[in-house]
């Protein structure tokens, strides 16, 4: 289906056109066919604002956008055809959804947009990315209002037990592995994998390797509609990466691999170690050297820092390790066809646009200079010191990506601008909080 199709049928009434904010959230409008057809030739106003939101609509400060200068103005989004699809649960004539990205100057910090600059600079430099992600969430008989009544404790998991991989769960839960199978069909969202994963209702469903924008698009999509879905059976789901002390962290894995223009694999080589090239050791040396500057992208929120508490499968550093879960880029494969670095970094919260962007970006740069990786991690990583270390806490990695040149120079100094303020905002919002947790230990004795 073409937006060029759906206007020319006569029962199409309705269509919904979205963007991706800063958080991965779907925001957008269900517009009229009559009203669709100026919008494809010339786009849509939205106000730049809606990427200073946090997912409760509490507005964050970006200079310039949301802040005491602002005029709340509209921006155009630019409709991306190749990107139209049908929503699973609306009527004929009302199902079409295409995504759409900011243009002009808010492109300089719209998540779609900082993504295709970056393939861009890739594609100029020779390579073409091949990635694709693994999402876990976490599934919850409880509905939102339920959910919030508890106060978000002792919550009812889908399941009651840890159950990797384990069948009898799988199996009992039938029918939410069909629904989410179902929805994914017009939807188009290329679903390779669905799982039990470590703890009560713990899940995962793993996108397939493409190129471009499409894979992120999809795992955007994938994170909107599954939390609808669950809605629409009377549950809920959470992607924070710790929702509870006794639960696991919750993360996205993103694979990649690398062709040349031509399509051949750049990292496998035969002659070398486990297939390894040495310019798929340089990957791995531009990610070592430069994703600890970008952590705030990969652990965007106050939460994300707590999927790293003692005793949680995260990862211990910025390691690397051939077949080795306890590093944090896992070399997967054995031939030009499959060998691929697994990045276990991300949080279950990050956006996948710009997790993808960094991790390719830092990748590529590795490449480009010749960046030789620390020695690889053979055995338990967990059990030894790592070379290199992301950040581990909200005012560090805000500080180290304000910092970085790195950051500037590949997703642009605006981008560094408008992120780490919001992310500043929204930890110094959290700073002046009292948990609960702290009533408990201190009120009486304290």
């Amino acid at each position: 289906m073409t937006i060029e199709d759906y206007l020319a049928d006569p029962a199409s009434r309705f269509a919904t056109v979205a963007m991706t904010d800063t958080n991965g959230l779907l925001r957008g409008q269900m517009v009229s066919a009559g009203s669709l057809k100026g919008i494809a030739k010339n786009g849509m106003g939205m106000s730049p604002v809606t990427l200073a939101l946090d997912p409760t609509d509490v507005v964050l400060p970006i200079p310039g956008v949301s802040d005491g200068t602002s005029d709340f103005h509209d921006d155009p989004l630019v409709l991306d055809p190749v990107t139209v699809r049908r929503l699973p649960w609306s009527k004929p004539g009302h199902d079409m959804l295409v995504l759409a990205n900011y243009s002009g100057g808010t492109a300089e910090f719209c998540p779609r947009s900082l993504l295709s600059r970056v393939l861009s600079r890739i594609t100029e430099a020779g390579y073409r990315p091949r990635y694709g992600m693994e999402l876990e969430y976490t599934l919850f008989d409880e509905t939102p209002e339920s959910a919030r009544a508890k106060g978000y404790r002792n919550l009812k998991t889908a399941t009651q037990h840890n159950s990797h991989d384990l069948v009898l769960y799988q199996v009992q839960q039938t029918e939410w592995y069909e629904a989410v199978a179902e929805m994914c069909v017009p939807l188009r969202i290329d679903l390779a994998k669905m799982h039990e994963e470590i703890g009560g209702g713990f899940l995962e469903a793993c996108i397939a390797a493409g190129e471009g924008l499409e894979p992120a698009d999809q795992l955007v999509l994938l994170k909107n509609f599954i939390r609808a879905l669950a809605q629409r059976q009377g549950r809920c789901v959470t992607f924070m990466p710790r929702w509870t002390e006794a639960a696991d962290s919750q993360s996205i894995h993103v694979h990649v691999s690398l062709k040349d223009k031509d399509g051949k694999s750049v990292f496998h080589d035969p002659s070398q170690k486990n297939g390894v090239s040495q310019t798929f050791r340089h990957f791995i040396g531009g990610m070592q050297t430069y994703l600890g500057d970008l952590t705030l992208l990969f652990q965007p929120t106050v939460n994300s820092y707590r999927r790293f508490a003692p005793g949680t499968f995260a990862p211990p550093g910025l390691s690397w390790g051939y077949e080795n879960r306890t590093t944090c880029f896992r070399i997967v494969g054995h031939d030009a066809g499959s060998l691929r670095v697994e990045n276990r970094l991300p949080g279950a919260d990050t956006n996948p646009y710009l997790t993808v962007a960094a991790t390719v970006a830092a990748g590529v740069a590795g490449i480009l200079e010749k960046i030789e990786p620390e020695a690889e991690t053979v055995g338990n990583g967990y059990a030894q010191e790592t070379p290199r270390d992301f950040a581990r806490s909200m005012p560090e990695a805000i500080e180290r990506l304000r910092g970085s040149a790195f950051a500037k120079d590949w997703l642009g100094p605006r981008f560094v601008e408008a992120f780490s303020s919001t992310r500043q905002s929204q930890y110094d919002e959290f700073r002046r909080k009292v948990p609960d947790v702290e009533l408990e230990r201190f009120f009486d004795l304290g």
